[in-house]
């Protein structure tokens, strides 16, 4: 295990944190989780902002294949021409998946995309930084980081190598 139930917690109520005192003068963010646990860390995320950010949570939820990223298919259609957007996955491995999420954007005119993982690893071979950062990780390319949820509670995160 590199994250249990309550350090998971804290990381995220800490980039909730961040994002608020980022995104201060914001009237509205909208805050898009990639299906599945990308989903839940960013209905934990509107969670804790509602606590501490003033404007308008909106929160949607983007599917796709993240091994053949053809369709990506967000649940709600809405206007991002001016819209701060909070692009929001479990773990971001080699900038990959964050780059596809960000095809139905490219149509529109967002005021900015920032991007927010709970685990960061350090593989990138795709030109995307992450903004907030729960925990950052060297591994081998042959390990994994699973994010384990249960019940939409994010319960940790651990390494497992693959075989």
């Amino acid at each position: 295990m590199i994250l249990n139930k309550d350090t998971a917690d804290k990381k995220l109520k800490r980039m909730a944190l961040e994002v608020a005192e980022k995104n201060f003068d914001k009237k509205e963010l909208v805050l898009i989780g990639i299906k599945e646990n990308g989903t839940y860390i960013a209905k934990k995320i509107a969670e804790y902002l509602k606590d501490v950010f003033t404007g308008k949570i909106q929160l949607l939820e983007l599917s796709l294949d993240k091994r053949k990223p053809e369709k990506i298919i967000l649940d709600k259609k809405i206007d991002f021409n001016d819209a701060c957007v909070l692009l929001i996955d479990d773990v971001a491995n080699s900038g990959k998946t964050m780059l596809y999420a960000l095809k139905p954007l490219l149509d529109e005119f967002p005021q900015q995309i920032e991007t927010l993982v709970l685990v960061e690893r350090t593989h990138k071979r795709f030109p995307i930084a992450v903004d907030y950062v729960g925990m950052s990780v060297s591994t081998t390319r042959q390990e994994n980081i699973i994010v384990k949820v249960e019940q939409g509670e994010i319960m940790g995160a651990y390494i497992d190598a693959a075989s």
